[in-house]
């Protein structure tokens, strides 16, 4: 599972790091508001714990902006403020649970242990936008819905999920469908991503062309 830990505190940001590798899980760090909202706009994660008080964009703007992409990802908000109206504010805004420093490592992995239990995802399966894909069952449901994908647009999905906000050039395309196909042309690598665009768009992402250079995948609202 993919964990993103937004805290401009690097200590405790390697703490929670440690922890959650520990548990099995892949781990990205974003310092700043903003490094974040780039990271959970290009890439798919399961869990955010995310920190209030950052340099630049604060949290509840994160949280605000990720939830208004309908994306469904677990956020633990971790913060100093203890206010009654700070933390009801961070719940309206959409956060799934609050926790106030200082606290202990062991509540904060119950913490993380509980919401992921409560989410309806699959073991393996990651929310971006209304899509939710499952890697080790091969399987993308579109706001609920199943998406019937073939191998080859199957691989192009993958190909995109690992290489989130880079453009994908036709070569390298080329080059990870080349075992279904050898002499895939421009135009034949064009109809795959039109036939994958079609299919999932409507949960909420895009792939975007950027002319002469490739295809980017990002939300819908950029």
């Amino acid at each position: 599972m993919r964990a993103l830990v937004v805290e401009d505190d690097a200590l405790l940001a390697e703490g929670l790091t440690r922890v959650l590798a520990r548990a099995g899980h892949a781990v990205d760090h974003a310092e700043t508001g903003a490094q974040a909202d780039k990271a959970l706009r290009s890439g798919s994660y399961a869990l955010v714990v995310l920190d209030i008080g950052l340099p630049d964009i604060d949290g509840f703007e994160v949280l605000r902006r990720l939830r208004a992409r309908h994306a469904a990802t677990n956020v633990l908000v971790l913060t100093a403020r203890d206010a009654i109206e700070d933390r009801v504010h961070g719940l309206d805004l959409g956060a799934d649970d609050y926790l106030t420093k200082p606290f202990s490592i062991t509540e904060f992995e119950a913490r993380v242990r509980a919401l992921l239990r409560r989410t309806s995802l699959p073991a393996g399966a990651v929310a971006i936008g209304q899509l939710v894909v499952d890697i080790e069952a091969k399987s993308v449901r579109c706001k609920g819905n199943p998406v019937d994908l073939t191998v080859r647009e199957w691989t192009l999905l993958e190909l995109f999920l690992t290489r989130p906000g880079r453009v994908l050039g036709k070569e390298q395309i080329a080059q990870q469908l080349s075992n279904y196909d050898s002499q895939l042309s421009p135009n034949a690598i064009e109809v795959y991503v039109s036939r994958l665009r079609s299919k999932i768009e409507a949960g909420g992402v895009r792939i975007r062309t950027v002319r002469g250079f490739g295809y980017l995948w990002e939300t819908a609202d950029g």
